[in-house]
């Protein structure tokens, strides 16, 4: 028997843009607040600004404004104008706790 962990079969903003509903080859719904994607940024801006000490603590009213499927990750654009961060698959489920 081969287990398969699960992965992002689907993915949407939410209706109030608040959050990402991801679906999971599984069959389970999980939803990612964008503010929480938004701390969790890893490119390479965002890196740089939490070792400088000048990456905010908190994006309160953040919303998802762009999502675009790169196959192995999403690319999710926010409302603060920052749309350079790339969410591989297994890290958003990560992200939820998965």
């Amino acid at each position: 028997m081969t287990l398969v962990a699960p992965t992002v079969a689907d993915c949407e903003a939410s209706a109030d843009l608040a959050a990402l509903l991801v679906r999971t080859t599984k069959g389970d719904a999980i939803s990612v607040p964008a503010e929480q994607l938004r701390l969790s940024c890893k490119c390479a801006h965002c890196t740089r600004a939490r070792f400088d000490g000048r990456f905010p603590v908190a994006f309160p009213g953040i919303a998802i404004t762009e999502i675009g499927d790169l196959g192995y990750g999403l690319n999710i654009s926010f409302s603060d104008g920052h749309n350079r961060g790339i969410y591989p698959k297994p890290y958003l489920l990560s992200l939820a706790g998965r």
